[in-house]
């Protein structure tokens, strides 16, 4: 299955710059595994704001919400995840 998932990073102000850049690394590195892994397929970030969109992929939205919270800053995102479905247009055949 296709996810659309949408996440704000909400890291209160108060949080030191070293743990703040330590949280950030280990976040780059863990999307990585989950890129290697194929559940990662697409990210983008939002102009403007400490945000992103991703395009993932997982067998049921169990695995997907595993991977999500797998993410060393999960505890201060604000998530919204949209299953897809494959739009009769874009099936290939008849």
């Amino acid at each position: 299955m296709e996810f659309l998932v949408r996440t704000e990073n909400l890291m209160p102000a108060d949080v030191p710059d070293h743990t703040r850049e330590h949280l950030r690394k280990a976040e780059r590195e863990r999307a990585m595994q989950l890129r290697e892994a194929g559940i990662l397929k697409r990210l983008w970030r939002v102009p403007g704001r400490n945000a992103t969109i991703g395009l993932y992929e997982a067998a049921d939205p169990t695995v997907l919400h595993e991977a999500l919270t797998s993410l060393p800053m999960w505890k201060w995102m604000d998530v919204s995840v949209e299953a897809l479905a494959t739009h009769p247009q874009e099936q290939t055949g008849s």
